[in-house]
């Protein structure tokens, strides 16, 4: 918790207005008694009606101040901890959109999901309660200990025994509640991810009739969490009667020990109604500092799995400006590179090198597993090679910017991603300032001008978020389209046509080759149809380069693309491309 305070910086002149408001509300809440006792010692007993209505205008001051003190700090209290939950959210949120694919697989979606809003909720209702009570009590406590034993010192022990049972009752509802919370916030991680991953696989479930199953799968997690909470809250609702019974307690002790010093000395009368409310004070604090006690462990876990976000160091490094002078001619050129996630035994990629010119297209292909996603999500860093170069317009990756890397780069996933927003706003994402023209010019490059106008208030149509109102074809049409209104230099098109029918698949490459010319485009694909026009073409098998070169090249001189190439087309067609090949 302490390392997450340095938010409250910001809101320090506000903390300073809360405790001196706090301040204002304990001195005139605990003037009360003392006055009370006066009046009853000074002015009922001896009749003087004057001294009566004098101390008792007085004590309606005091309680409207202490009114306005409490909800000045309550206020500031409030307000705090809402602004510096935002400020935390903030902070988060930059921090995992800052991260990188590798960084993100240490924490599950689900996970981060929760240490944004669940997470930081418990944190914001703790710092309320610090901010609120923190202060407040122990200056009851203390204060009101000291005018209590100064009014009454013979009866002040009996406050000794009622805040020793407090105690020994919390401490032991601690012991026995804060090892659940870990638990607790674990199991909540495990249902966001249960919701998430039924949610989102929702039709593979269907499809395979496994409803029952998902349902008996969350109803385990969900009732465990269910026994976790019953179990924490059975322990916590026994705080209420322990502190029933020291209060009780007390008023019984309070009575029998001012009612026998009363037959000594009648006057002892307004000092004991004084030391009563005195002792309520010191109870009721220690009851407010037994509920953030109780509290405080649980934020604390809650902060601590906060902070492993906020201080995971980015495993890739960018630095804030680029540095060297790119070449202006698009380029895109890997030198012997080498990648291997962390731990693994086996190189995914092993000694790959190529060079992707501008005006050209060049494919990558291989069989599943061979290690074309990886090396094409080497461009935009999304990952870091562990060996070799990756020169972007004859500058080293790594000396680029963030920025002006991706400035360089049109992005197109394996998977559409679509925002929530319409149409035009998706298409738009990487050019906010792009106009209708532009728009419209990428979607009908993209082939998706077509079914944009059969839609509702066509490009104005809502897409709902993750686009799941659309097809797949026409999620990866607007995510071409998206690429393409950014007017980037290098292309990067991870199977991105997969989605797409074969007619559809020719008329989008057709309409792409005028806008590639000043472009760098690499391509991934698994339909040889589609690459089978590149001007250069990557076998890979295994994380190795196999095989480099064109259609026809690789047809007579690599064994890997032959058998890709055989496994899409007929016995006949095959022979033909090959009897083609060998005459070329």
């Amino acid at each position: 918790m302490l390392r997450l305070f340095r938010f409250l910086k910001p809101y320090i002149w506000q903390i300073i207005i809360l405790l001196l408001s706090t301040a204002l509300q304990v001195y005139c809440t605990l003037r009360l008694p003392a006055l009370m006792a006066d009046i009853i010692n000074n002015g009922i007993v001896p009749g003087d009606t004057n001294h009566i209505w004098q101390a008792g205008l007085l004590m309606l001051g005091l309680a409207v101040l202490s009114a306005v003190g409490a909800l000045v700090s309550n206020f500031f209290a409030a307000h705090i901890g809402s602004n510096f939950a935002k400020d935390l959210r903030r902070a988060v949120f930059k921090k995992v959109i800052s991260l990188d694919l590798v960084d993100t697989k240490t924490f599950s979606t689900a996970s981060l999901i929760t240490r944004t809003t669940n997470d930081i909720n418990q944190v914001q209702q703790a710092t309320i309660m610090i901010l609120s009570m923190l202060v407040r009590a122990p200056m009851f406590c203390i204060i009101a200990l000291i005018m209590a034993f100064e009014t009454a010192p013979d009866m002040t022990w009996i406050i000794a025994v009622a805040a020793g049972s407090i105690l020994l009752s919390v401490f032991t509802i601690m012991l026995l509640v804060v090892p659940k919370f870990k638990i607790f916030q674990k199991l909540l991680d495990k249902l966001t991810l249960l919701t998430r991953e039924n949610l989102t696989g929702l039709r593979v479930i269907r499809a395979f009739n496994k409803e029952k199953f998902e349902q008996d799968k969350f109803a385990k997690e969900n009732n465990r969490m269910t026994k976790l909470i019953i179990f924490i809250e059975k322990i916590l609702n026994l705080q209420n009667p322990l502190i029933n019974i020291v209060f009780n307690g007390m008023t019984l002790l309070c009575s029998w020990v001012g009612i026998s010093l009363l037959q000594k000395d009648i006057a002892y009368l307004g000092n004991m109604s004084a030391f009563a409310q005195y002792v309520t004070q010191v109870m009721i604090s220690f009851l407010l500092l037994s509920i953030l006690f109780i509290m405080l462990p649980r934020a604390n876990v809650s902060a601590g799995r906060i902070n492993e976000v906020l201080k995971t160091a980015p495993k890739i490094h960018w630095k804030k400006n680029t540095s060297g002078t790119p070449n202006e001619t698009p380029s895109v050129e890997f030198k012997n590179v080498d990648f291997a996630y962390e731990k693994a035994e086996e190189k995914v990629l092993s000694n790959v090198s190529f060079r992707a010119e501008v005006g050209k297209t060049t494919a990558l292909i291989g069989s599943t597993g061979s290690g074309k996603s990886t090396l094409i999500n080497l461009v935009p860093r999304f990952f870091e090679a562990t060996g070799g170069e990756i020169l972007i317009n004859d500058l080293n990756i790594k000396n680029y910017s963030r920025e002006d890397l991706m400035k360089l780069i049109g992005f197109v996933p394996q998977r559409g991603m679509l925002f929530s927003g319409s149409v035009k706003e998706n298409i738009a994402f990487g050019a906010p300032d792009a106009s209708m023209e532009d728009i419209k010019t990428a979607a009908k490059i993209a082939q998706a001008d077509d079914f944009i106008k059969k839609l509702p208030k066509d490009y104005n149509y809502h897409i709902a978020q993750g686009g799941t109102n659309v097809s797949g074809g026409q999620k990866q049409r607007l995510s071409i389209a998206r690429a393409i209104c950014k007017k980037p230099s290098i292309f990067v098109f991870d199977d991105s046509f997969s989605a797409l029918d074969m007619k559809t698949d020719a008329k989008l490459r057709q309409a792409l080759k005028p806008l590639i010319k000043g472009a760098v485009t690499l391509i991934v694909a698994q339909r040889v149809s589609t690459i089978k026009d590149a001007d250069q073409i990557i076998v890979l098998d295994k994380g190795k380069v196999v095989g480099k070169g064109n259609h026809r090249e690789l047809l007579k001189s690599c064994e890997v693309y032959q058998e890709i190439v055989k496994s899409q087309i007929s016995e006949a067609e095959y022979k033909k491309e090959l009897e083609g090949a060998r005459h070329a």
